[in-house]
């Protein structure tokens, strides 16, 4: 496997309770490594952009919402097949489907209030990268 970069967006149901440090233990021991990080406030713009993919969806306006209601911490990850390490690690969508250990099983309020967000291929991390970073923001 070769070392490669995902994105993670730590959500704000985990930054109102404080869990950022928590979360992002449970990345580390993963096997992952933060190597860029920023606590920001979403705008709605920023939020419908990022999440446009999901706009003719029924629960795109409630996701603006959830995102922008407080800060969020946005992420690059890289490790041995980070995406696929990333995903593991954050369990499924759903809480209750998760499996012990993951991130949403110990930290998700609901499957709407779920902690975190990863990317789903390398090619989609590279594109949520780029929405959030800057090269230059990136520190290998």
């Amino acid at each position: 496997m070769a070392v490669t970069r995902t994105f993670s967006i730590i959500k704000p149901d985990a930054t109102r309770r404080n869990l950022t440090g928590a979360v992002t233990k449970m990345l580390e021991e993963a096997g992952l490594r933060v190597i860029a990080s920023k606590r920001v406030r979403m705008s709605r713009e920023q939020a419908e952009g990022f999440y446009g993919v999901h706009r003719e969806r029924p629960f795109f306006n409630d996701l603006v919402g959830f995102m922008v209601s407080g800060p969020v911490v946005v992420q690059v990850l890289e490790g041995e097949d980070a995406v696929a390490a990333n995903r593991r690690v954050m369990g499924a969508t759903n809480p209750e489907n998760a499996d012990e250990g993951t991130i949403r099983k110990a930290f998700a309020e609901s499957i709407e209030a779920n902690t975190v967000h990863g990317s789903d291929s390398e090619e989609n991390a590279a594109t949520e990268i780029a929405f959030f970073f800057s090269e230059d923001e990136i520190i290998g």
